[in-house]
């Protein structure tokens, strides 16, 4: 067997930091800077157990997510799935695609531009029609970009992305030298009182990134530009070591990000998302020229993030429905995501809620599955046994985080109730013991039966 130290001397260093900069770029997007904000507002002085819960879902479970993809050999989210059977990977293949594409992920890329580019030079009463000519532009720019299947806004992101990084940083070095409040006095969201509770909420507000989901359905882009660099053989270790590069960047970023929400109470007032406090902090310190150059930034650079999010959809779903074509699917893909984006964003990360509730449960058991390959040898029982577990209770807090119509419904009540008997469910946190316990129990049958 070959040493995977052996292998990483066939990577230069030139090539992992090419590699470790196209990992950040999967992962860090203007979207991004929206959500470690917002958790530093909500959790004021408490900041440090908030940010350390919410780097564990944003940081290390997307580097784990691309690494599970690497272990197993993995062209995508479909074949992590896929030893729990055709149909549940073609399931789960669909839900993740639906959360991080039209539904959620690729709206949130127009509203995020709308909201901190377009918005702060916009009356009240000019916010929806301003928002829905913005949207309508936007995906139009994405279809046709796409249509093509043109490389020019990708090539013209290698410019944009470090350049959008080097004014966030002078935004956020600005913000440093000149605070706008102090992080041991900041108020504090009741729901963040203690630490523990700031760390669930920290590890709760992660899953808003979607990038755990998002590095399963691309962590192949990262795995195939790693074969063309080197040995096959290697392509875990090489994974291993970019990633955690890239994502030590990330989670610096999304800890400056935290402190500046959380400084950012002394003079502003909670807001509804990290995008408006994002403007109010650029028009603070940048006023009107400042907001605008970032302005431009951040839809140029959310424009990228979208065309790679509708090609890839589009990509997929033909693969594994090739009776509507490419071009068909990419229609469908940009047009819901615009009807979608109309709803804004503070509705958008709302609704997102319910999906990422019952998703991350399951993805995080399949990357944990997928990393531990080695003992579970992609066994059908260990899946199915595992999955059923996590499921039940993933279900549950999907419906109690649905809209009152639903949750607080006698159905939804119900539910409630009965999710309320499973340990740690007052947390959000309702699928932790019986994900242990179908591990265990699917293991315990898998050794029995393999004797």
């Amino acid at each position: 067997m070959s040493n995977p130290a052996e292998n990483d001397k066939k990577l230069s260093k030139i090539n992992y930091i090419i590699i470790s900069s196209l990992i950040f770029g999967l992962f860090f997007g203007a979207g991004n800077l929206i959500f470690p904000l917002h958790l530093g507002q909500l959790a004021g002085h408490n900041w440090l157990f908030a940010s350390l819960g919410f780097l564990v879902t944003s940081v290390l479970l997307p580097l784990l997510s691309i690494l599970a993809i690497a272990l197993t050999h993995s062209k995508g989210v479909y074949d992590i799935g896929k030893p729990a059977g055709s149909w549940f990977a073609l399931l789960f293949m669909v839900l993740i695609h639906l959360t991080i594409g039209p539904l959620f992920g690729t709206p949130r890329t127009a509203t995020v531009s709308f909201t901190v580019g377009i918005a702060p030079f916009l009356k009240a009463s000019q916010m929806s029609t301003g928002l829905l000519i913005f949207s309508a532009i936007f995906f139009i720019a994405v279809f046709c970009i796409s249509y093509n299947q043109s490389d020019i806004l990708t090539t013209v992101g290698k410019v944009l992305n470090p350049l959008f990084l080097v004014l966030l940083f002078l935004v956020l070095l600005v913000a440093f030298l000149f605070p706008l409040g102090k992080l041991s006095t900041a108020p504090v969201n009741p729901a963040y009182v203690t630490g523990k509770s700031s760390f669930v909420n920290g590890f709760l507000e992660g899953y808003n990134t979607l990038d755990a989901l998002a590095g399963l359905a691309f962590g192949v882009t990262i795995v195939t530009a790693i074969k063309q660099m080197g040995s096959d053989q290697g392509v875990a270790f090489a994974t291993a070591k970019s990633g955690s590069l890239s994502m030590l960047a990330v989670a610096l970023i999304y800890l400056l990000l935290i402190l500046a929400g959380v400084m950012s109470l002394g003079k502003f007032k909670l807001s509804a998302n990290g995008g408006i406090a994002f403007a109010q902090i650029v028009q603070h310190y940048g006023g009107q020229f400042g907001q605008a150059v970032l302005a431009a930034l951040i839809v140029l650079t959310c424009l990228t993030t979208a065309v790679g999010l509708v090609a890839v959809f589009a990509q997929d779903f033909h693969e594994h429905f090739p009776k509507v074509s490419y071009h068909v699917w990419l229609f469908i893909t940009s047009l819901l995501s615009f009807l979608f984006a109309n709803v804004g964003l503070t509705t958008i990360i709302s609704w997102s809620k319910p999906a990422t509730m019952l998703l991350y449960p399951i993805a995080i058991l399949l990357i944990f599955l997928s990393v531990c390959e080695k003992f579970f040898k992609k066994s059908r029982i260990v899946y199915s046994v595992s999955l059923f577990f996590v499921s039940i209770p993933a279900i549950m807090d999907m419906i109690v985080s649905l809209p009152a119509v639903v949750s607080r419904s006698d159905f939804g009540l119900a539910v409630a109730n009965l999710r309320n008997l499973i340990p740690f469910a007052d947390r959000g946190l309702s699928w932790v013991i019986p994900m242990l316990l179908g591990v265990s129990i699917g293991t315990i049958i898998f050794e029995y039966l393999d004797k």
